[in-house]
């Protein structure tokens, strides 16, 4: 069992950066693959970053080069550096942690969810 809470969401002008953090509680936080997903108003919810058990990124193609994942196992945290942001970057985040093993993007490969947190871009 894994229980994740977000945080670091909030309103920022466009070109502007922002860093959320997720912190979970439960074991074995280093073999999870952690994700970050997001969800606009109207829209479904999207992937948008993730970082596998080995460290290995990978990224939506629409943050490629401008957003970072990261981990720090010792303190069963991920973080996502959002930089350059822009107005379509605007949505609730969500964290998540999947067992795969592999290079988990879809939201049904990931078994535990945060509550989200609001991000908003001004123009």
């Amino acid at each position: 069992q894994v229980q994740l809470v977000e945080s670091g969401g909030g309103l920022v002008q466009a070109g502007g950066s922002l860093r959320l953090s997720c912190a979970a509680t439960g074991r074995s936080f280093s073999s999870y693959a952690m994700g970050w997903f997001r969800q606009a108003p109207g829209k479904e919810r999207e992937f948008t970053a993730a970082i596998r058990q080995s460290g290995g990124t990978y990224y939506a193609d629409s943050v490629k080069g401008r957003f970072t994942i990261s981990r720090d196992n010792a303190k069963n945290t991920v973080y996502l550096q959002m930089n350059s942001l822009k107005p379509e970057d605007t949505a609730v985040y969500y964290c998540a942690a999947s067992g795969d093993y592999g290079y988990p993007r879809n939201q049904y490969d990931y078994g535990y969810w945060g509550q989200g947190t609001q991000v908003t871009v001004s123009s």
